[in-house]
């Protein structure tokens, strides 16, 4: 294990033994081993989006092995899906590559304003499964939040007994934001803040706008002119509301991009602190060769042999 991964696992020092390993497992795996950074590949959108929208643009995605195949040829550090895809593929690729169980899940059939997701897997299905960790959605924002964070804390807290790490997605949605402000910076960087204080060793966030959503932000941003004109500048603020850049912070790839403009992206995340990137649509909606050559494409930014 190189000098990197020992620092930043030394930022989990109050983590035992196991949760320590399983991050070491995923940072020390893929093409992006040692480096510290972290591409992901997850399929978690059949329950999220429903089967057509995710994956009709590249029909070989309804079956779930081809997400396993697809995330071991690109050298992804991780793959997370939920419990259905798992057990559909865990068999054929056994130890071939880390696995994350999504635990929660939000179907579009009755998309409430105030979102929930419903508890569809536990600490129990990702020990059988060979997990290294489990995947939680919350979102901050919404009125079902203080049940939402109470979940969240129970699965906490039996994942890291069983030394299993814990992925959070924080997601602010809810009545009290405007649609543009789910994704405002200081939007943004308090739902990082959120889940690294409800325990998550590894925070996914969505990229940040230059807007800033609550008043009461805005001043404090205007009084101490945080730099925020800039993707880089945001993600770096981001990183350093997530315990000033001591928990592993990565960020969503989002809906179907052009390639420029998400390596555009990359290079901001890169430059600006973050680890990595969590591409679920943007990789597995293309054809196999595609993909391959995309996600390359995306690790070599971060690894830097990609200007």
């Amino acid at each position: 294990m190189n000098d990197r991964i020992r620092e930043i696992l030394s930022w989990y020092a109050n983590e035992n033994p196991g949760v320590r390993t399983n991050l070491a497992r995923m940072l020390n795996h893929g093409r992006l081993a040692g480096t510290g950074k972290m591409v992901i590949l997850p399929v978690d959108q059949g329950f999220e989006h429903g089967p057509a929208r995710s994956f009709a643009p590249n029909p070989a995605g309804y079956d779930p092995r081809y997400h396993f195949q697809l995330a071991i040829e690109a050298g992804c550090n991780a793959y997370a899906a939920p419990l259905g895809f798992l057990e559909a593929g865990g068999a054929d690729y056994c130890g071939d590559i880390p696995l994350i169980l999504k635990c929660n899940n939000h179907d579009v059939l009755n998309d409430e304003r105030d979102p929930i997701s419903a508890i569809t897997a536990g600490v129990g299905d990702a020990l059988r499964l060979g997990c290294v960790a489990v995947g939680f959605t919350i979102y901050p924002g919404s009125s079902e939040r203080v049940t939402i964070y109470g979940e969240l804390r129970e699965l906490t807290e039996e994942a890291k007994a069983a030394g299993l790490a814990v992925v959070v997605w924080s997601y602010p949605r809810g009545s009290s934001l405007s649609k543009e402000g789910e994704t405002a910076v200081d939007v943004v960087a308090y739902a990082a803040q959120i889940a690294a204080q409800l325990g998550a060793d590894i925070i996914k966030v969505k990229l940040p706008s230059e807007k800033v959503e609550l008043p009461e932000a805005q001043k404090v941003y205007q009084k101490y002119e945080i730099p925020i004109a800039t993707l880089t500048e945001r993600v770096r603020h981001v990183v350093q509301s997530s315990f000033d850049g001591r928990r592993i912070v990565i960020f969503s790839g989002g809906a179907s991009a052009a390639d420029e403009e998400f390596f555009t992206e990359a290079r901001a995340i890169r430059d600006g602190g973050g680890f990595g990137s969590i591409i679920g649509r943007n990789s597995f909606q293309r054809k196999r060769e595609d993909a391959l050559k995309f996600l390359g494409t995306v690790m070599g930014i971060y690894e830097g042999s990609v200007k």
